[in-house]
């Protein structure tokens, strides 16, 4: 019996040292209510549930052991709530209504929505811009006066765009932001591309980020995709890679 009682108590001690997570959530959105939940991350190269729960009168938690820090997005059901959320030791706070969805409380969780409210100040910029040309049509403007006001402008922003992105991820290469940011950028595309902003982010890249496997996986199919195409009979006439190619390179067999 006491050794039982031994074996209890260094159970109780080693896990409450562990590590945890703990979010409280919190949704005005009513079509989420009695919907199911769940956090996910990318686990070669696939989504697998990491956590799960209910939304119950708007309110919802997660909470578990945590062996170490990852990024997770919020599903419901196999519909992602584009919200990423980092999993780290603390309380965090996720609220989402219809006009702002924010999670907190936790360093690289407040980090991460600093940039995504820049971002989406450079998107909402960008997409007055489109507002002021039916605005600048109605007061008579030319169109070519017009193009070349407003084209001025969203090249101004892109800029911004394109340093606001490198510049975090590079401030982050060696903790989970860089990689995730990373393949919130990349997600997009239709298959691995070599864009200059990523050639510049790998240029400066870190031994932990290029190791991501994520990050790995992507440049090493990228730059194969890139490798085929510049080695085609006619690299005059560029195309893209057939989707037979494309899925030869990611199995291996070009």
């Amino acid at each position: 019996m006491n050794r039982i009682l031994y074996f209890l108590a260094v159970l109780a001690a080693f896990t409450s040292c562990a590590e945890s997570y703990n979010i409280q959530g919190a949704s005005s959105v009513s079509s989420l209510d009695g919907s199911k939940l769940y956090l996910k991350a990318i686990k070669d190269q696939k989504p697998q549930n990491i956590d799960s729960c209910e939304v119950v009168h708007g309110k919802f938690k997660f909470a578990g052991l945590l062996d170490t820090v990852m990024m997770v997005n919020l599903f419901m059901d196999d519909r992602s709530l584009m919200m990423p959320i980092v999993l780290e030791t603390g309380d965090i706070s996720v609220r989402i209504d219809d006009a702002q969805r924010k999670v907190s409380g936790t360093p690289l969780n407040d980090l991460l929505y600093d940039f995504i409210d820049q971002h989406n100040q450079l998107d909402n910029r960008m997409n007055e811009l489109g507002h002021r040309e039916s605005q600048m049509l109605l007061d008579g403007i030319s169109e070519d006066e017009i193009n070349e006001q407003l084209s001025v402008e969203a090249m101004r922003i892109a800029e911004e765009e394109d340093s606001l992105v490198t510049n975090f991820i590079v401030d982050n290469f060696d903790n989970v932001l860089g990689p995730g940011v990373f393949m919130m950028i990349t997600a997009g595309f239709q298959y691995p591309v070599l864009t200059p902003q990523i050639e510049h982010i790998m240029s400066k890249a870190t031994d932990t980020f290029k190791n991501d496997p994520y990050v790995r996986e992507y440049y090493r199919t990228a730059n194969e995709i890139q490798a085929h195409m510049q080695g085609m009979d006619e690299p005059a006439i560029p195309s893209e890679p057939s989707d037979s190619t494309i899925q030869n390179i990611l199995n291996g067999k070009e």
